[in-house]
């Protein structure tokens, strides 16, 4: 049986704009995709990309509810506006915030975390599966 060592999906956003930002998915879904990967057994990822309107709450909110969700692993990241067509930068989001958000989500429960400006959804995988890896173990 192959399979993979990481199920990665990437939530992105809060559910107040993410319609806006995702129109062709759903909040609910995006957790229920999460939570089934997690009861197959996989370590499961996600990703937060900050910037885009939501509120400092909001982010705390969905942290919980991926951990809730069965989310092993978080990103946490800068918004970065590609072309002019997509959604502009809201805010740039300061460096100490995304290590005040890396030590909430650790004491949320999740196995790794990396958060910063420039982190991106598949920065230090190797580190972060490691570190699921070891929880895991040890439950």
């Amino acid at each position: 049986e192959t399979r993979p060592e990481v199920f990665a999906h990437n939530l992105e956003t809060v559910p107040r704009i993410f319609k806006r930002i995702r129109p062709a998915f759903r909040y609910e879904r995006s957790l229920d995709v999460i939570s089934q990967a997690r009861a197959f057994g996989l370590i499961t990822k996600s990703n937060l990309i900050l910037g885009m309107g939501e509120t400092r709450e909001e982010v705390t909110q969905a942290l919980v509810d991926l951990h809730a969700a069965g989310c092993d692993l978080i990103t946490i990241t800068q918004y970065l506006r590609p072309t002019p067509k997509h959604h502009p930068v809201e805010r740039w989001v300061k460096p100490n915030e995304f290590v005040e958000l890396s030590a909430e989500a650790n004491e949320i429960g999740f196995a790794g975390v990396m958060s910063g400006p420039l982190v991106r959804s598949s920065y230090r995988a190797g580190r972060l599966y490691k570190q699921a890896q070891e929880k895991r173990a040890n439950i």
